[in-house]
């Protein structure tokens, strides 16, 4: 037969206290005596009572509910994404409520389930979502910070993320120290900030050195779509020297169409990826790449989100943080 469920009540009962003492003995910050929380301590060992989190954020107003809305968890680099976020919020002793918009254009239905389940605060993992997902999302008046992408109206929603034109910049560089003349960029979808930053530092940088652009772009950030993308950009541009992928999983789908078609990389044709996942230093790819401080955005993405419950975020913010290149084996050498 199984045991009845330990409560509040009966933990009060042990202790000689009032069930709201109880409810704040487990509750951070509560006003309670040290020696009234060391009683109901005392009486919930020796019952292994074990709080009831959602009975208590009934009582507090607060779910402790963190949601992640993301549409890509089909690329690797959100894998590693995931699990940062997921500790630093549990660091916090915050919970992570998970939405994947992969493959649903339901917006609104997420959003509804963020308010149902009375969710603290949202981080937006993801550069795609359409602005009226953004403009929803502040109306709601949910707590929300942006990471690895930008508002597409500046100042309504704090953000965190590397800075992608300086990033594109640096991929513009490096090619252009080594020499070539004809590149590509094969970016991920065309609406993506990320896209749009990344391309336009690359475009920039190129521009100045007067080095001819070709561009394609995958409709998602998946190896497929960076086989596509190299397919369709090299079957018209033949000529072309090096590509500069907005995108480590893109850049191993345009290596291995590259390698399919009989061409050796670094040595007929350069290869850059953005991100530095750790399949980037696998040496079946030996990826020449940017790097995005993952750590630092997820840090400071948290740290935002938690600014903003606690009634401290004040303005919308946006914190931009450095890229680095990671030199490997995709790219001939200068000179």
């Amino acid at each position: 037969m199984k045991k009845p469920r330990i409560t509040a009540r009966d933990v009060a009962h042990a202790a000689g206290v009032s069930v709201s003492a109880v409810s704040r003995a487990f509750t951070d910050g509560a006003s309670i005596s040290p020696k009234t929380r060391k009683k109901v301590q005392r009486a919930a060992e020796k019952l292994s009572y074990t709080p009831n989190v959602l009975a208590r954020s009934l009582m507090t107003q607060r779910s402790r509910l963190i949601g992640i809305v993301s549409t890509n968890f089909r690329n690797p680099a959100f894998m590693e994404i995931f699990d940062r976020f997921t500790i630093a919020l549990q660091e916090q002793r915050l919970r992570p409520l998970i939405f994947n918009l992969s493959t649903s254009n339901n917006y609104d239905e997420a959003l509804e389930l963020l308010l149902q389940y009375r969710a603290d605060g949202v981080i937006v993992a993801s550069s795609t979502l359409p602005k009226s997902f953004f403009d929803a999302l502040q109306k709601s008046e949910i707590p929300a910070v942006i990471a690895f992408g930008r508002s597409l109206s500046p100042g309504s929603i704090g953000s965190v993320a590397a800075d992608n034109a300086r990033g594109g910049a640096l991929a513009a560089g490096l090619l252009i120290d080594r020499g070539y003349k004809k590149v590509g960029f094969v970016g991920g979808p065309r609406n993506a900030t990320t896209t749009i930053d990344r391309r336009h530092g690359f475009l920039e940088v190129l521009g100045k050195h007067k080095v001819s652009c070709a561009e394609a772009f995958a409709d998602r950030y998946a190896h497929s779509a960076g086989m596509h993308a190299a397919e369709s950009l090299l079957a018209d541009h033949g000529d072309v020297e090096a590509l500069f992928c907005g995108d480590d999983i893109v850049a191993m789908g345009a290596a291995d169409h590259i390698r399919s078609k009989g061409r050796r990389i670094p040595q007929d044709i350069g290869l850059i990826g953005f991100n530095d996942i750790s399949m980037a230093r696998w040496p079946a790819y030996d990826l020449t790449t940017i790097r995005q401080p993952f750590e630092d955005i997820v840090e400071n993405a948290v740290a935002m989100i938690v600014d903003q419950i606690e009634g401290e975020g004040g303005a919308a913010q946006s914190r931009l943080f450095s890229c680095s290149p990671v030199m490997r084996g995709t790219l001939r050498e200068p000179g």
